[in-house]
């Protein structure tokens, strides 16, 4: 397994290619060290067995690095090569896949975000169509809460070589959830294509959250284009930490992703990147204190109009 991780020395392993050099886990004095997440890249493929096998290596070496919490990407569980087998391949909440992953973290005592999970509809027997679920599972191996992805990539770009039309076969999530208060910091959900609307990272930040969290699959196309620069932005507007785990690589030969799993932190550097290879993670600190530092210094949700005056153009 190739990991692109970063330890106290920031340094890569020397087996990985040449990534950014980013300042990661310094040794700090305090005697509370900031909390650490881990940030992972996973080349999903059909084989729900494989997968979790390789999701659960990731997850063991994490927690023996330190890290306290754990986020996988979009279909973490499987990535199928048709709207058929994705649909026979999905489970239920309450089936054996999520019921592993809480046994995983309540033996290894990890926080885990897993999103999205391939989650069958209330009405499965009578339309067999699925959920792109985001679950959060605390070190007890409680669900703490699910988000369900709510803006569904419907996209048709030829010359791209990009054609999918994900509400096929998925349901859109009816509402967000509110931020979820985890040993990193208040963590607000979001999945993938999520990450192109701000009114749902300003939603979410408004209601508390410190970290912003998009696991994605990104197309190859899509993601040279605007990976970066939208994970980069939503953590500027919110000035929140944002975590967003990914696939890479070939699924099957139907699709491939773009890999990059970023951190960014709240004045919007990039503090950790998965390139665009391999498998791994990269551990990040979640210190706290740079949020509240760059909203008191900058502090735009204070200078924001309230909602009637960005409407007022309508009005006029």
């Amino acid at each position: 397994m190739f990991r692109c991780m970063l330890g106290s020395s920031v340094k890569y392993l020397a087996s990985l290619p040449v990534l950014r050099h980013y300042h990661l886990l310094q040794n700090r004095m305090s005697t509370s060290p900031a909390p650490v997440a881990a940030v992972c890249q996973v080349t999903a493929t059909p084989d729900k067995e494989a997968n979790f096998s390789a999701c659960k290596q990731l997850l063991e070496e994490a927690r023996q690095r330190g890290a306290s919490m754990v986020f996988l990407p979009e279909g973490f569980d499987y990535i199928g090569s048709s709207r058929e087998e994705t649909l026979s391949l999905s489970e239920t909440l309450g089936g054996d896949m999520i019921s592993r992953y809480t046994q995983l973290a309540r033996k290894l005592g990890v926080w885990l975000s897993l999103g999205g999970f391939h989650e069958r509809g209330h009405d499965w027997e009578k339309d067999r169509r699925i959920y792109n679920s985001h679950i959060i599972i605390n070190d007890k191996g409680d669900i703490m809460s699910v988000y369900r992805k709510s803006h569904l990539f419907d996209v048709e770009l030829p010359e791209k070589g990009v054609s999918l039309k994900e509400s096929a076969f998925t349901i859109p999530g009816a509402s967000l959830v509110p931020p979820v208060h985890t040993p990193i910091g208040k963590v607000g959900l979001g999945v993938c294509y999520d990450l192109r609307f701000p009114e749902l990272s300003l939603a979410l930040q408004r209601h508390g959250a410190e970290i912003l969290t998009y696991p994605s699959a990104f197309t190859l196309a899509t993601g040279a284009a605007h990976w970066e620069v939208l994970l980069r932005a939503r953590a500027i507007e919110t000035q929140c930490f944002v975590l967003a785990a990914a696939q890479v690589g070939r699924h099957h030969d139907k699709r491939s992703s773009y890999g990059h799993a970023l951190a960014v932190d709240p004045w919007g550097d990039v503090v950790g990147d998965c390139g665009g290879e391999k498998p791994g993670m990269v551990l990040v600190e979640i210190d706290l204190e740079k949020v509240n530092t760059t909203r008191r210094n900058m502090p735009v949700q204070q200078h924001r109009r309230d909602a009637a005056f960005y409407h007022s153009l309508s009005q006029s």
